[in-house]
This record gives structure tokens, C-alpha cells and sequence, in this order.
């Protein structure tokens, strides 16, 4: 019965074209149909890893770049706070009146530039804590308890200062205080001595919202330190509280969100990749996260000693669902058209998918130029609008990123090159500038003047008038010497009261212009202070005109004689170094 049936449907397809055209092309499409479902699959996988990954590292700066918004102005007004003269000076003696005052002064002028308005402070040698809040709730009352080796609430305190000098971040839960913040933890040291511990916080409820809490769908992020202590999450259960204070064995970590050992491995190679590498690395990888695979992906805040970790489901983020359609369009189309199904499916298919394809690669390889719009309005035209539209979204949010870094740098290296209080070169910048004024000179003749000038009894203006009245001074003198001084002319503060210019392109006569120039501005007029007092100033100026051989030491050194001539010889004048008698015995006399 069965061979009867074979035999008469063999009989039909060898009668009948059409049957056999349609067994043949019925079997073209299954030929064609299974490697190409292997490719779509293989193409979505990629795309879907492809645009994680890059997603991830997107995300990575992103945090990165809020972590040290956050973070980064505490952590540089805390270190300012921990330098303070004031602070040292009240540290010194905690219970002379004036220090005192002055020390609570200076703390308070600090609570109202930290975000959460408040400070601490223990001085070491009586262990008293000072504090104050947003609500300047204990103005006068500022000293809210001892802290003490017996009582395991100030660990910390200890912990901190055993950990060397600088800042150190902690988060953690003060019982006494009933707050629980992210602490900026500053020694305070005078001469290799430590005098205590100053800083401030930022409320974690704050910190979570600002930095931690993201409404991207399937992102989580999370800080941790170098032992992978998780300092800031959304979960605050995973927060490891007063992790300063604890042994790595009792830390909540990161690590312990890992299943297996291999992953616990790779993430802390990624922890040693991202810090050896530089501020701009990130690095991602899939790992196994409390049972679900996730992309992991990790930065370094350099700046706080902390790590960025992005946690992503990336089935969430890029919803395999929107290549659906392309699916059941390739279907429908090889079932409609099987004759011309290869045909149909390259030009319709898997052309328009290479285009889309390189379109992919060209973003993966960072270029996010707009490519050629498939035109139509079918699932591949849409889907490569939508590759576009995320490319220059992609491009657009790294340009902006680049700009919001780039203008960082130039904000921290005005800090590196530019005193703050003077508006002037400090001396690395004035350093950086000699150095290429050194290269200036191997094709250019004409030699630059230095002048290294000091304020005269300037330490009787800070001990007659204060140190904030020195201060006006020293910035005063900047202004005037800016104002004497041509443009391609360098001014610097050389430290404490002492400014240091360089005169390019010039002669003796020249530098002896300048020099009087710079007396008779300072000279010319007191100063007026913001009290309305006129207070009179002078300064002595020691000059050299820089040889080819000399070195910034050897000019400054030559420049510092002359100096010190100028003051021997009574202040208020200006002396040039005699480079011909080769020491300050024989020296011109500018008044």
C-alpha cells in the first residue's frame, strides 16, 4: 500500500513542472531559510551585545563624570579647610580665646560653601568634637562631645588617622549625632605632627538621589572602594557602613554579589585595568550578578579612591522584541516570492542588513556620523532610522561629555597654574613657562629679563593688620604689576610675598625701565583696604638679565642676591645684578 502511494506521487511530480518547481523551491527556501535564520540571530546577538557594550562604557563616564561633580568640590574644600592657617594655628593652642574665635570663625565661613552646610572637627590633644549643621542648629555651641579610644562610635576617628595624611572617604552612621552621611575625613598636620581631623558630609539620602539613582530602565550604579566595599547604591542594604573601620573579612563587598569564583577573578583584574590605564578607561564584561547574567562595567574616580560600577540587563535596555518584525517579514516574503526568493531576500534583506550591519561597525568604531537613510517606512527602514537617531544620540552625549571633560581639565589645570589668590602664575606655572621660554631662546637672540620682587615688611602688615589684610595686599601688588607690565611679560607669585616677572626681549636699559616702572607703581599710591584704611607699601626688586647658559636656579639665585642687596641697602629700590663681576658685590642701583 505504501510503495503504491510513493510510486503514484513520484508518477505526478515527474508529470507536473509545477510540483516540481514548487518542491524545488520549497527546498531552495529551506536551504536558504536555515542559514539565514542562523545569520539574523547571529546579527541581532551582536547588535544587542555591541550596542551594551557601548552603552556600558557610555554610562561609565556618565557616573564618573557625576561621582566627581559630587564629590570632587567637597573633597578640595575640605583639603582647603584642612590647611587652613587658622585651623593649625587653633589646633596649636585650642583653648586661647582669640584662636579659638578665630578657628570657629573660619569654620563657619566653610559651613556655608559645603553642600550640606555642616563641618566637624577633633583636635587631636584634647579629642573634642566640634560640630555644626545646615541649620547652624549648635551656633555657640559647637563642641558636642569627646571622642575616646574606649568608645567603638569613634573608631573612625582612629582608623582615619592611621590611615596617613589627606582625605579619606567614609560612609557611615554617627549614633551620637543621628546622621548618616558620605564623611570627607582631612588630617590635619603642622610639621609632620597631626593636630586632628576636619571635613564635612554629604547626606546619603542626598549622595543616593544626586549620583546613585538613575530612571534608566535595567541600570543600577553603585560606588565601591579598593577592597570593593560598596560605599554608595540604591539598595542601602548593600551599603557597607563605617567600612574604615571594619577588616576586609567583615566588609559587605561587591564581590559578594558574584556566584562564582571566576567572575570574583575578572572583576578585580577589571578593578587593576581601569586603575592602571587612566582616567578615561572603562572596561565591561557579562558576569553573573545574584543568579542573572548582566553586563558589569567599572571606571575609577581617580580623585577619591572610589570605582564606578554600572550594573545592566542589557534584555532590558535593548528589547530584542524590535527585531521581530524583521523576522516574520523575511518569512512572508520568501513564502510569497519562493522563485525569486534568493533574489528577493538579498535586495530586500540581507543588503539593506549589511548596510545596517557597517552602519553598526562604523559606530563601534566611533564614528557616529549619520549614515545613508534607507528610505521607506517598512521594520528595516524604521530600525535603521532608529541606528541613526542612536548614533548621533550616542555622538552627541560623547561630544557633550568630551566638552564637560575638557573644560574640567581646563578648570583643574588653572588650579595647577594659576594662584588663587592673586589671579597670577603660581610658581609651577611660572616653572612651565621659563621651560618653554628656555626653548624660545635657541632661535631667538634677544634675551629676557627676571625680577624677583618682595613686599617690604610685609610680616608687620600681617602681624599689625591680619593675615586677610595680607592677602588684599598680595593680590593689590598682582593687579599693579599686571598693569605696569607688557602683555607677552609673565608675572608670577614665587611664594608668600614674593613675585617673580619675566621682561621677554630685552635689553639692560629695558629691564631697568620695567623695574622702575613696577617700583613707582606700588609706591605710587597705598593701598586701600575694604575698611577704607590707606595702608602704604614698598617693595624691594632684585633683577638679572637671564644668560643663555643660565638655568631657572641660576637666574633665580643671580636675581636673589640682587634682592637681598636691595634690601641691605635700605628697601624700596631696585638692584641689578652685575653679571660681569659674577656676585651681589658689584651691583647697579636702580631707586
Amino acid at each position: 500500500m505504501a510503495g503504491s502511494i510513493t510510486t503514484s506521487i513520484s508518477r505526478r511530480v515527474g508529470s507536473s513542472l509545477r510540483l516540481r518547481v514548487l518542491m524545488l523551491t520549497l527546498a531552495a527556501f529551506v536551504a536558504v531559510a536555515v542559514p539565514a535564520a542562523a545569520a539574523f540571530v547571529w546579527i541581532v546577538d551582536r547588535t544587542v551585545v555591541t550596542l551594551g557594550t557601548m552603552f556600558a562604557e557610555r554610562q561609565i563616564l556618565y557616573d564618573r563624570y557625576r561621582g566627581l561633580e559630587v564629590l570632587r568640590r567637597e573633597v578640595a574644600l575640605a583639603e582647603t579647610l584642612m590647611r587652613s592657617p587658622t585651623i593649625i594655628d587653633w589646633a596649636l593652642d585650642e583653648f586661647d580665646r582669640d584662636r579659638y574665635a578665630r578657628g570657629i570663625a573660619e569654620l563657619e565661613h566653610f559651613r556655608r560653601t559645603f553642600v550640606d552646610r555642616s563641618y566637624f572637627f577633633v583636635v587631636g590633644a584634647s579629642g573634642n568634637y566640634y560640630f555644626n549643621d545646615h541649620d547652624g542648629t549648635y551656633t555657640g555651641a559647637q563642641r558636642r562631645y569627646a571622642v575616646s579610644p574606649a568608645n567603638p562610635n569613634d573608631e573612625w576617628y582612629y582608623k582615619t588617622l592611621a590611615a596617613g595624611p589627606g582625605c579619606h572617604l567614609n560612609v557611615n552612621h554617627d549614633d551620637v549625632l543621628s546622621v548618616t552621611k558620605v564623611w570627607m575625613n582631612c588630617v590635619v598636620e603642622h610639621e609632620g605632627r597631626i593636630l586632628g581631623l576636619v571635613g564635612t558630609g554629604i547626606d546619603l539620602t542626598m549622595f543616593l538621589r544626586n549620583v546613585v539613582e538613575t530612571d534608566q530602565n535595567g541600570v543600577e550604579s553603585m560606588f565601591v572602594d579598593r577592597s570593593g566595599a560598596v560605599q554608595a547604591s540604591r539598595d542601602e542594604s548593600l551599603i557597607d557602613f563605617r567600612s574604615l573601620t571594619k577588616e576586609d573579612d567583615a566588609k559587605t563587598t561587591f564581590f559578594q554579589l558574584l556566584e562564582n569564583a571566576g567572575d570574583r577573578t575578572a572583576f578585580a583584574a577589571m578593578m587593576r585595568e581601569v586603575t592602571d590605564q587612566g582616567t578615561d578607561a572603562a572596561s565591561a564584561r557579562f558576569m553573573n550578578v545574584n543568579g542573572t547574567k548582566m553586563l558589569v562595567g567599572i571606571g575609577h574616580l581617580r580623585e577619591l579612591g572610589w570605582y564606578n560600577v554600572t550594573i545592566m540587563d542589557v534584555d532590558q535596555i535593548i528589547d530584542r522584541r524590535l527585531f521581530g518584525p524583521i523576522a516574520c517579514l523575511l518569512g512572508l516574503m520568501m513564502l510569497a516570492a519562493a522563485a525569486l526568493v534568493t533574489l528577493l531576500f538579498k535586495r530586500s534583506v540581507l543588503d539593506r542588513l549589511q548596510r545596517a550591519e557597517a552602519s553598526m561597525q562604523r559606530i563601534e568604531a566611533g564614528d557616529f556620523s549619520q549614515s545613508v537613510e534607507e528610505r521607506g517606512t517598512d521594520e528595516i527602514a524604521r530600525l535603521s532610522r532608529a541606528l541613526n537617531r542612536m548614533a548621533l544620540a550616542v555622538g552627541t552625549d560623547r561630544a557633550e561629555l568630551e566638552e564637560a571633560v575638557r573644560q574640567r581639565t581646563e578648570q583643574l589645570e588653572r588650579i595647577a597654574y594659576v594662584d588663587q589668590l592673586s589671579g597670577v602664575l603660581n610658581r609651577r606655572g611660572f616653572i612651565e613657562a621659563y621651560t618653554q621660554e628656555e626653548r624660545r631662546l635657541a632661535i631667538d637672540e634677544a634675551l629676557p629679563g627676571l625680577l624677583i620682587l618682595d613686599i617690604d615688611n610685609f610680616k608687620t602688615v600681617n602681624d599689625n593688620h591680619g593675615h586677610i589684610v595680607g592677602d588684599e595686599v598680595i593680590a593689590e601688588v598682582a593687579r599693579r604689576l599686571l598693569d605696569v607690565t607688557r602683555e607677552q611679560d609673565l608675572c608670577a607669585r614665587w611664594g608668600g610675598d614674593e613675585f617673580v616677572v619675566i621682561v621677554k626681549s630685552c635689553d639692560a636699559r629695558a629691564l631697568a625701565g620695567i623695574g622702575s616702572k613696577i617700583l613707582d607703581a606700588i609706591r605710587a599710591r597705598p593701598v586701600e583696604l575694604l575698611d577704607g584704611t590707606m595702608l602704604r607699601i614698598g617693595t624691594s626688586i632684585g633683577a638679572h638679565l637671564v644668560e643663555p647658559a643660565d638655568t631657572l636656579e641660576s637666574a633665580a639665585s643671580k636675581a636673589d642676591l640682587a634682592l637681598y642687596a636691595a634690601k641691605r641697602q635700605g628697601r624700596n629700590r631696585m638692584v641689578v645684578y652685575d653679571r660681569e663681576a659674577h656676585g651681589p658685590a658689584k651691583v647697579s642701583d636702580v631707586a
